[in-house]
């Protein structure tokens, strides 16, 4: 009410008519699809003409639907601007995704490209930084300025970064790791 939505209240019948088969937990609510992006370029431009900078999460191969979804969630819990995938050699969204993510994936942009070296390589010229993330790196995340145009690239669950992926990338870093733990990812 507070933000000015309608609320109409109806019988478990009529809210289960308006919900169909996706079923419902006695809430249902018509909504209007939020513009679009529809490619990485478009959402750089708009961006740059807001003025805002953007942090973008890059996947290198993640295969888990479940490790998708958490950092699709994790993605947008830190304000990240879009997440960007390959097609190929990676869990794309379903309905897992969907589920894990606790609605980020349908509010973030999220984009799967044919080639993830030329997208980070478009990125770089279109005035982005780009880190990588390796256990091996010398540099820590936390000593990073994340202030400007930023992408984070995280590697798969077995092989962590391609080595592709690696070459694109402006400057590798690591999450330091308390313990026997060998990577975040």
């Amino acid at each position: 009410k507070e933000a000015g939505v309608r609320l109409i209240e109806a019988d478990s019948l009529r809210i289960a008519k308006l919900a169909g088969s996706h079923g419902h937990q006695g809430v249902a609510a018509r909504v209007q699809a939020l513009p679009q992006v529809h490619s990485l370029d478009e959402l750089l431009e708009g961006l740059e003409a807001q003025g805002i900078a953007p942090l973008l999460l890059v996947l290198d191969g993640v295969t888990d639907p479940h490790n998708l979804g958490a950092c699709l969630r994790s993605a947008a819990a830190a304000g990240a601007t879009a997440v960007v995938f390959p097609k190929d050699k990676a869990v794309q969204v379903n309905a897992t995704v969907r589920k894990t993510s606790a609605g980020a994936a349908d509010t973030l942009p999220i984009f799967s490209v044919t080639n993830l070296s030329r997208t980070l390589r478009d990125l770089q010229k279109a005035g982005v930084w780009i880190y990588g993330f390796a256990g091996e790196a010398t540099a820590s995340l936390y000593a990073l300025d994340l202030k400007g145009n930023v992408a984070l690239v995280m590697g798969s669950e077995g092989d962590g970064l391609r080595r592709l992926t690696r070459e694109h990338c402006d400057q590798l870093v690591k999450i330091p790791m308390p313990g026997e733990f060998e990577s975040l990812n």
